[in-house]
């Protein structure tokens, strides 16, 4: 047991709350399990979906696809730090707990960049009312890397010095290692960002409304207009997910230590944040016509390739190929006589 790590959570009341409720925390924890794998493979289908389709290769696509890394990864994290809570947690060390906490802070400034980063990339399509140039696809890479720089900073600050190991009194109830002053300075810089976000697609909305007849003109208009749709509905869920966070939160940085009980019910609060994570993939193939077709596609075609395995290795697989296939392989060797085909060798016609 680490004595620092103890002496932080007792300080703040975690450390009695964890032992009034440990007849809960596993059944808890086994259905935040269940959801986290959900989230990390609806978001690998969307990645893959993504890759191998070429007509997604697009400045939106990539943001999208960025957007499902932030969310694959806000999954494991949290796997992540479900396997390390519980009495696990006061046996790390006060880094590898900074790791812990850090990767979730992590995975949600890379989310909300990445929105702000669709956000500027939806306002200036609009306004240029340009197609996809494909000579400035370095500038996307080099946008989404600088979200991912800033986020990556912002989550190691607390690692490089700023936390409260050396002050008690100015500790996190919800994060019993991160000083409060972090926790507001976090909280600021993700309303300021999603205020950003907002502000951006009411201009962007204003624009459409008042230049409709320049957007019916436009080659690409339908299907930007469907993305922009979709990524307003992405941010609206967003926003819903993460704002009892946020809120609880800024208790947290203004209500003295064990004076607010709701602090202690933190788990229900970062579930609802990391289970906006699920909803995204959902958001896509729903309001995306494109993106349904690919993401089904890709699920079917894997069903169907294991279904086509399994039937090779049956041996009644060459009776029960269809007539029309069965009586092209008989015209090919009567052609033929001299070329034995093998089943899987024959096309159907």
């Amino acid at each position: 047991m680490n004595s620092r790590i103890s002496l932080h959570y007792n300080y703040t009341g975690k450390l009695d709350n964890r032992k009034e409720e440990s007849g809960a925390i596993d059944a808890k924890t086994v259905v935040f399990l269940i959801i986290c794998c959900c989230i990390v493979l609806e978001n690998f289908i969307v990645l893959v979906a993504i890759l191998k389709n070429h007509k997604f290769h697009n400045r939106m696509y990539f943001f999208i696809a960025n957007l499902a890394l932030c969310d694959l990864l806000a999954g494991v994290t949290y796997i992540v730090n479900l396997l390390m809570s519980g009495e696990r947690t006061l046996q790390l060390s006060p880094a590898i707990w900074f790791v812990r906490e850090g990767s979730m802070f992590v995975a949600l400034g890379a989310s909300t960049f990445s929105l702000l980063a669709i956000a500027i990339e939806r306002h200036m399509t609009m306004i240029k009312m340009r197609p996809y140039d494909a000579n400035k696809k370095y500038r996307v890479f080099l946008l989404i890397g600088a979200c991912w720089l800033i986020a990556i900073l912002l989550g190691a600050l607390p690692i490089m010095g700023w936390n409260c190991l050396d002050n008690l009194p100015d500790c996190s109830t919800v994060l019993p290692l991160y000083t409060k002053k972090y926790v507001a300075f976090c909280i600021t810089i993700f309303m300021a960002l999603l205020l950003a976000i907002c502000v951006l697609y009411a201009r962007i909305y204003t624009l459409v409304k008042s230049s409709s007849r320049k957007v019916t003109k436009h080659s690409n208009s339908e299907r930007s207009m469907a993305l922009l749709r979709t990524v307003v509905i992405v941010v609206g869920v967003f926003i819903a997910c993460w704002t009892p966070i946020f809120v609880l939160l800024l208790i947290d940085v203004a209500c003295k230590h064990k004076q607010c009980p709701v602090l202690f019910k933190a788990d229900w609060f970062i579930a609802l944040a990391v289970l906006n994570s699920a909803m995204n993939p959902v958001i896509y193939t729903l309001a995306s016509k494109e993106m349904r077709r690919a993401f089904f596609g890709l699920v079917c075609g894997c069903l169907v390739r294991t279904k086509a395995a399994r039937a090779v290795l049956q041996p009644g697989f060459e009776n029960s190929r269809s007539k029309s296939s069965s009586s092209h392989c008989q015209k090919q060797d009567k052609e033929n006589p001299e070329i034995v085909a093998s089943p899987t060798s024959q096309k159907s016609p």
